[in-house]
């Protein structure tokens, strides 16, 4: 069977490189046991791959199991791909066969698993290397003749990397890499795509056809569909369903597709968004406070030039400007000395400044991140007297972030 006689038989539509190439890798593994690790983003169809590797397989005949692993809490997941016998824990009234068992001689195909605990991790090590796994609250060894496909949209290495999954399981599920391209890196699949969903929504809903205009079908095809095949064709029941003029212009397509300039921010606006951005957000507040200072510093340095070096009345004019300037040279790093040496105003009394000229000496600034970002950390633990929660408010991050960063940076 080639790649073109598989895509008839699975219903998939497209004709990129990339996608020919996934098919391929797996019609050439589904005849072998081999272990396979479906990479891709949420919404591409890798569990039509994994549907694909069993039906091409010698085990096509045995059962195919497909089991979401983060959608199963970490509590129970032991005991549904394991199972269970009766009495093992609260509420297991009687003895239950887990999905190993139940799949003896077909596939199991495990989505989202790099969400599975560290525990249930070595459970299914052990499955890859000798095919024995116990049931929850058994000691009895049992034995699967199961073949293991698993589906992940993140980067499982850096869970490698950070601790979070086993280094072992990783190369053992990574026999065989698939690669599911992107919708955004197949452009042109994506109008052949919605002329197919749209077909067969118009079919199903018992209405007219869906035609597109050429800067409609030029819009389609430049979105970036982070949702995938998935978003497609929601999109396309969207408008079989609802859009009353069949012959669909660029505005009216804008009405189904997300504006990108208000999803694509550098970091997040909302002080209630609670997704944690760690460093990224720091750096930039960084940078942004930076530009702000330059800024004022060349208004300064502009009315100085224009007075004839004369700082007097600059001084007497700005209070609060020098009181603002007094505290930040008092809370400078050690060993900082400023060229200009300032007493502190008292209020409701006479400004009395000490300008004293030294020679001008060249002092190399750190451009560290890393020291910026501490900085800026213990400026704003100090301005809030420690109070961590007020000073992650302050930073634009969230606790949980705080609290990592000043262990990280060691500023306890």
């Amino acid at each position: 069977m080639d790649v073109q006689d598989i895509k008839n038989r699975f219903g998939i539509i497209g004709g990129s490189p990339l996608l020919n190439r996934a098919i391929d890798i797996a019609r050439q593994v589904s005849p072998t046991d081999m272990s396979v690790l479906i990479t891709g983003e949420s919404g591409s169809g890798k569990e039509v791959f994994s549907h694909i590797i069993h039906q091409l397989s010698a085990r096509k005949h045995g059962a195919f199991i497909a089991v979401n692993c983060g959608a199963i809490p970490e509590g129970t997941i032991d005991s549904e791909l394991f199972g269970h016998e009766k009495g093992s824990f609260t509420g297991a009234h009687e003895a239950r066969k887990g999905y190993f068992e139940v799949a003896n001689g077909g596939t199991i195909f495990l989505d989202e698993v790099a969400e599975l605990p560290l525990g249930t991790q070595a459970r299914l090590l052990r499955i890859l290397e000798s095919g024995e796994y116990l049931r929850v609250g058994s000691s009895k060894v049992q034995k699967t003749d199961v073949r293991i496909i698993a589906a992940t949209n993140v980067d499982v290495y850096n869970r490698v990397k950070s601790g979070k999954f086993r280094e072992d399981l990783y190369y053992r599920l990574n026999t065989v890499p698939l690669r599911i391209p992107a919708l955004h890196e197949r452009k042109e699949d994506i109008y052949l795509l919605f002329r197919k969903f749209s077909a067969d929504f118009s079919d199903k809903y018992r209405s007219p056809g869906i035609q597109l205009e050429p800067d409609a079908i030029q819009v389609l095809s430049n979105y970036s569909w982070p949702g995938n095949v998935r978003q497609l064709k929601n999109i396309a029941e969207q408008i079989c369903v609802l859009e009353k003029d069949r012959n669909v212009t660029v505005s009216a397509l804008l009405n189904y597709i997300p504006n990108e300039s208000a999803t694509n921010l550098p970091m997040a606006i909302n002080g209630n968004n609670k997704e944690d951005f760690s460093e990224r957000d720091i750096l930039y507040k960084v940078l942004f406070d930076m530009k702000k200072d330059m800024v004022e510093l060349k208004k300064l340095v502009a009315e100085i030039i224009q007075n004839g070096g004369n700082t007097q009345h600059i001084m007497a004019d700005n209070p609060h400007y020098i009181n603002q300037l007094y505290q930040e040279i008092e809370q400078s790093p050690a060993g900082y000395e400023p060229t200009l040496t300032i007493k502190k105003p008292v209020q409701n009394a006479p400004v009395d400044y000490n300008y004293t000229h030294h020679e001008a000496e060249e002092v190399e600034e750190s451009l560290s991140l890393i020291d910026k970002e501490s900085d800026l950390i213990k400026k704003a633990l100090k301005k809030h007297k420690g109070k961590r929660k007020f000073a992650a408010h302050e930073l634009g991050i969230s606790e949980r972030t705080l609290y990592r960063k000043i262990k990280e940076l060691n500023l306890n």
